[in-house]
């Protein structure tokens, strides 16, 4: 049972994360490398201003503009300078370790004893406030996407993701909702920062490693699990796919894999499911190859008895 909860208490904050990914993933088809310095920016902006005795609400809102700030400074070398996609997020990230280093003061903080977000649940066990408060702000975040993307101006975002030349014919500023786009992905992954450094009980400069390979095998899990569907529901398998992933990761824990190697363990989860639609696909083709084979097969017999 604690598995299990501390796999959705997880999830929940790693849905988040993914969530953010997802936007610049499918929607704008670019695997935004600005994620794992904006995880971290949000955790250590969160974990400095609480460590400073300041509400932890307003902590962890600083910590997402802060990533909505960094998604506009990649948004602008994408769009303004036109820099390559995944340059652009290497060169955020690169310039994100060091603003996070001073951000912080030092490589890591600790926030036990101090006031969290969760800490309003304190008669709840850690992974029940956990829960309780990331249930709410996955709801809440939900809501909020499905509203915007119904607004003329969300519209526009989307419509730009899937033809950004018949958007800007159509009069859409494309360049603008591409940093639209970036800045609500970044905001929502520096949350799930601040929100996981309340968790954990600390922050790290080095807790956004491979943050952008969990979120992307969150997102993958989900559409495995459910093709075509529409934005709204799309999110809630997200979050599915993302308490999914921590469950198989606590499995291989369980199993006694050296965490050491967890790592690579991600890389290979996620070129495994990156790989299975492509499967999927040769199964169909190859099911659908011996059906014909078996038609043309009793075609031939029923000539034959024809023939007789």
């Amino acid at each position: 049972m604690d598995i299990l909860l501390s796999s959705l208490s997880q999830g929940l904050i790693w849905s988040i994360m993914a969530i953010g990914v997802y936007l610049t993933f499918r929607i704008l088809d670019i695997a935004d490398m600005t994620a794992e310095g904006a995880f971290p920016l949000g955790a250590a902006f969160a974990a400095s201003l609480i460590a400073n005795h300041a509400n932890p609400w307003l902590a962890t809102l600083v910590g997402m503009f802060g990533g909505m700030l960094a998604g506009l400074i990649s948004g602008l070398l994408y769009t303004r300078l036109k820099i390559p996609a995944l340059l652009t997020g290497i060169l955020t990230l690169t310039g994100l370790y060091s603003i996070n280093l001073r951000i912080m003061g030092k490589a890591n903080i600790t926030l036990l004893g101090q006031q969290t977000v969760f800490s309003a649940f304190d008669q709840f066990s850690s992974n029940t406030q956990v829960i309780i408060v990331g249930s709410l702000i996955v709801v809440m975040i939900m809501v909020l996407l499905v509203l915007f993307f119904n607004t003329e101006m969300g519209l526009a975002a989307r419509a730009v993701g899937d033809n950004p030349d018949m958007s800007a014919a159509n009069g859409v500023h494309v360049a603008n909702m591409q940093i639209v786009i970036y800045m609500i992905s970044n905001g929502l992954i520096a949350l799930a920062g601040a929100l996981m450094a309340q968790s954990n009980g600390y922050a790290d400069i080095s807790m956004g490693v491979g943050t952008i390979v969990i979120a992307l095998a969150a997102i993958i899990i989900g559409e495995v699990l459910v093709h075509n569907l529409s934005f709204g529901k799309r999110l809630i398998t997200i979050i599915v796919g993302a308490v999914v992933y921590r469950l198989i990761i606590a499995f291989v824990l369980w199993l006694g894999v050296d965490p050491n190697d967890l790592r690579l363990f991600y890389a290979v989860l996620l070129t495994v499911l990156l790989a299975l639609p492509l499967a999927q696909k040769l199964v169909r083709q190859g099911q659908r190859r011996r059906l014909n084979k078996q038609h043309i097969a009793e075609l031939v017999r029923n000539s034959q008895e024809d023939k007789k």
